[in-house]
């Protein structure tokens, strides 16, 4: 199939979806092609910042010290003590699921894995490591408006690229940015894209490539 631009099938899929009461996340779907995915690196696994970010900011959560948490505490979405650790994981799998990222202070990495492993390394959550005693507030605000992209062993995965409350010309430029990064991580990059599918949450998909 042909290239369209972006801009065209993002305009196709919101004119096709009806409005809803709730503002729809757009979402776009890939579909791999000559690609052996049980072999590690032909794996995607990004987290990209949209240059328009997602519409919605995506939820950051820090681990890290009194210090460090001091810092963030108006920027981060949940701030964890390490005293606060054994609290934070009773409820682990609730959170993790309201929260995209998570960073967490280096020293306390070792803790995070024994208590927290078991629940964020499968939804491929683990947290970032930052330096002690850092300020991380610029690395927060990147990933508020960044997502996170997995294929793991799946010839298909999907991202969110924006909001239906966003423009389509700016929707548009985050699918071109989402869509470049993952080319560039194929071994023939374009090569191994079957086809992409862009969609609001409840709307019928519209191809792009």
């Amino acid at each position: 199939m042909p290239d369209r631009p972006s801009v065209e099938a993002v305009a196709e899929a919101l004119s096709k979806a009806p409005e809803r009461k709730f503002p729809e996340t757009i979402e776009m779907s890939v579909n791999l092609k000559d690609l052996d995915l049980t072999v590690p690196k032909n794996r995607i696994e990004e987290e990209v910042a949209l240059p328009n970010g997602r519409g919605r900011a995506a939820r950051v959560a820090v681990f890290g010290s009194p210090e460090l948490l001091e810092k963030v505490r108006s920027v981060a979405d949940v701030v964890v003590t390490a005293g606060e650790l054994d609290d934070f994981a009773k409820g682990a799998k609730k959170s993790v699921q309201t929260i995209d990222f998570f960073l967490a202070e280096a020293p306390l990495m070792p803790t995070i894995g024994k208590r927290l492993g078991v629940v964020l390394g499968p939804r491929g959550k683990m947290p970032r490591p930052v330096p002690p005693g850092s300020d991380p507030s610029n690395l927060i605000r990147s990933l508020q408006r960044s997502v996170r992209i997995r294929s793991k062993g799946n010839r298909t995965f999907h991202a969110p690229v924006g909001s239906r409350t966003m423009k389509p010309e700016q929707i548009a430029q985050n699918v071109d940015a989402l869509l470049a990064r993952i080319t560039s991580k194929l071994e023939r990059g374009r090569s191994n894209i079957e086809s992409v599918y862009l969609k609001t949450t409840m709307g019928p998909a519209v191809r792009l490539w």
